[in-house]
């Protein structure tokens, strides 16, 4: 981004990892202009948070990337399959576990109501498809949605949206984070949102820490790795238990935080896959 203030990221952790193997690295927005991608051996795309506000020009730039010949991780194909999260369909098919999921074309006010009863619930998320860092992503509830509509319409208007019934293990229990690098698996973190918030990233107060993933978690995280298309160098798969089983949340594959941070390895374990990725 052109602008990392308002965010916390973990990037720079690689950049000695990557110069004990030879490697140089340069942080540059995908804003930027007249960039010369020739020029490198390989872009990484990392936390690039803002491109859900203009994610047709986001999707032009890493097709000039790949059009250069320089090697782009994750691929082009990879971002465009990713980029919508309507791919959390085509994987469910695939025998992946999801929270369960209305998927909007556009947006009706009036229709809300019937998606708390379609759930059975009283409590619902609502977000676009296309999205990132929880913008634009809405907690409703039955008895105080209403006084948002305004808000809704405005935020939620011309856009693909998913409606989800508020899984409130997030709260209880926190949301689950498992890396992987080239295929293999790294770490795993878990993520609880501060009091009174369902988010759970560092920005909006989540509090983060690392743990040792069950067999059961890597089990559900494995299944989901191979609904992927194709072999991508890093993944992040985030699930959250759900009536006695892990349901997929998202795969991350464009630019997730990998909290290099939270284990001493990690930034280590990424570099060497890299490296042997493009050698």
């Amino acid at each position: 981004m052109d602008k990392l203030d308002d965010f916390i990221e973990y990037d720079k952790l690689l950049d000695q990892p990557m110069l004990e193997l030879g490697w140089h690295t340069h942080h540059i927005s995908w804003r930027k202009e007249n960039v010369d991608w020739s020029q490198f051996d390989a872009v990484i795309i990392r936390s690039t948070w803002d491109y859900q506000e203009d994610s047709d020009s986001f999707m032009q730039v890493l097709a000039d990337i790949e059009a250069s010949g320089t090697v782009l991780l994750n691929s082009l194909a990879i971002a465009q399959w990713n980029i919508n999260k309507n791919y959390l369909r085509e994987v469910q098919q695939q025998g992946a576990s999801i929270v369960p999921t209305i998927w909007l074309n556009e947006f009706d006010f009036p229709q809300v109501e019937g998606y708390f009863d379609t759930f059975a619930t009283n409590q619902l998320v609502i977000k676009p498809t296309i999205s990132a860092n929880s913008d634009n992503t809405f907690w409703l509830k039955r008895d105080s949605y209403k006084k948002q509509q305004a808000l809704l319409e405005t935020a939620l208007t011309n856009r693909q949206l998913m409606v989800q019934p508020f899984i409130k293990a997030i709260l209880e229990e926190g949301e689950y984070s498992l890396f992987y690098f080239a295929g293999e698996y790294s770490h795993c973190i878990l993520k609880t949102p501060k009091s009174g918030d369902f988010r759970v990233q560092e920005e909006h107060g989540g509090i983060l820490q690392s743990i040792k993933a069950s067999e059961k978690l890597l089990a559900a995280g494995a299944i989901a790795m191979d609904t992927i298309p194709e072999k991508v160098l890093y993944a992040r798969i985030d699930l959250v238990e759900h009536q006695g089983e892990y349901k997929l949340m998202e795969i991350e594959l464009i630019e997730p935080s990998l909290y290099f941070n939270l284990d001493d390895r990690a930034a280590k374990r990424f570099t060497k896959a890299f490296d042997k990725w493009v050698a």
